[in-house]
């Protein structure tokens, strides 16, 4: 497929299913048996694949910590789209989560040329005001790259362990790149990462919700992760016996740290200079545990790699792709419901071109943005939602029905999501919000 992720132009994926093997992300209906009450994202595919999930699922069932973390670059209007993104945050916030929103004004002021203040106002105006008004909760930290020490500082350290060359291969920058640019992506591996840093309780799994789009970000992340870390974990065989057996490796470990460590791991270890060999304690688990201990108290990293959940792009409403740069093809969550209401009734469906064809052939659900819209956003219940599918595939359900539905549906939540988030505005004050200095 030779696929090129972009985090910031509109990628056109038609396939999924082959980013499993382009791109290493496993799909997530082999983790969905062990979600504790899963988000109808994940129940109904919209959810369709992942990394690394299995192991905030098993921090959900058994009450370990762990973290959301996601941004949003403040560039325009918040949309369905946005939304998607949100409904993720919260829903991981209620399920245990402490929560991470970063608004991405270094990426806007270097990508798209917005001023401080510009970002600051599209950030609250947009979609701050949005989150919460979709239950985001006080007890998550929201900020603005800009403001947050933290998030500078260890951007600033990560960019030590990464290079224009492999920038190039993931993003294809290319001479005329900013140096700003550069930087940008340095400070959004450090908003993922954030969440685990001593202040925040140190190291735990953390997951960002994200589009296939924004992968990129992922996978420089995860590699940055491990090249931070003090020590690594690697299982080795004896080219001699072929006895597999684990060892630590960590290079700029100081000595202590090593001596320390091997005091600790039970049963027969092997100290070089550099690492350790561990020959008779076979729990992974156990022993990442004894190393992430350790190098933490010698002032080092020890960095779970984070976890990615991968969502569906939504179509536009008039077929295509959804753009933010086209209004007929989204639904921005500050639209007048009257408006929102009459853009669901101009969408384009899957149904047929004649009333007697649809009835004999049945329409296309899977082709219709009417009804992704009840998909993804407006039918809560599973059953209701497969009704109106089956209907319309047996010729039994018009499309006139669907859009008066939906358009029904699309005014009453616009209109309770912007009185939601006028009480949000008042809300402002009793959330943890760092705005640039």
């Amino acid at each position: 497929m030779n696929t090129k992720l972009d985090p910031w132009s509109s990628s056109d994926i038609t396939d999924y299913s082959k980013l499993f093997e382009e791109f290493g992300i496993s799909p997530f209906e082999n983790v969905l048996p062990e979600i504790p009450c899963p988000h109808r994202y994940m129940r109904r595919k919209v959810i369709f694949g992942h990394r690394d999930y299995e192991q905030i699922a098993e921090a959900m069932r058994t009450g370990a910590p762990f973290s959301v973390m996601d941004g949003f670059m403040p560039s325009g209007k918040v949309h369905l789209g946005h939304k998607m993104v949100m409904d993720q945050i919260v829903w991981h916030q209620e399920m245990g989560a402490s929560a991470f929103v970063g608004i991405a004004d270094r990426e806007a002021f270097s990508v798209r040329g917005f001023s401080w203040q510009k970002c600051r106002e599209i950030g609250v105006e947009e979609y701050i005001l949005s989150l919460i008004a979709l239950g985001f909760k006080p007890e998550g930290l929201i900020y603005f790259q800009s403001g947050c020490g933290s998030v500078k500082d260890l951007a600033f350290e990560l960019g030590a362990k990464v290079n224009f060359s492999e920038l190039s291969a993931i993003y294809g920058f290319s001479g005329e790149t900013s140096l700003s640019h550069m930087l940008s992506v340095a400070t959004q591996a450090a908003d993922i990462l954030q969440p685990q840093l001593e202040e925040f309780s140190g190291p735990k799994p953390v997951v960002v919700p994200v589009g296939p789009d924004q992968d990129p970000h992922l996978r420089l992340t995860r590699g940055l992760a491990g090249k931070m870390n003090m020590f690594r974990v690697e299982e080795r065989e004896d080219v001699k016996t072929g006895r597999k057996y684990l060892s630590v490796r960590g290079k700029t470990a100081q000595k202590e740290a090593l001596q320390e460590l091997k005091k600790r791991i039970p049963g027969k270890v092997k100290l070089y200079e550099e690492h350790i060999d561990v020959l008779e304690y076979p729990d992974l688990a156990g022993l990442e545990k004894i190393v992430r201990e350790v190098a933490l108290e010698f002032e080092g990293y020890a960095f779970i790699p984070p976890a990615s959940t991968y969502h569906r792009f939504m179509s536009g409403l008039q077929g295509g792709k959804m753009s933010s740069s086209i209004p007929e093809s989204q639904i921005a969550l500050t639209d007048d419901p009257k408006e929102g209401a009459k853009k669901v009734k101009r969408a384009k469906t899957g149904g047929c071109v004649t009333l007697e064809e649809q009835k004999k052939l049945g329409g296309k659900p899977e082709e219709c943005s009417v009804f992704e819209l009840m998909l993804f956003h407006l039918l809560d219940d599973d059953k209701e939602l497969l009704e109106i599918r089956q209907e319309c595939v047996s010729g039994t359900r018009m499309c006139g029905s669907c859009k008066q539905l939906a358009a029904e549906k699309m005014h009453e939540f616009l209109k309770d999501h912007q009185e939601k988030r006028e009480l949000a505005r008042e809300q402002l004050d009793e959330y943890r919000i760092i705005y640039k200095n």
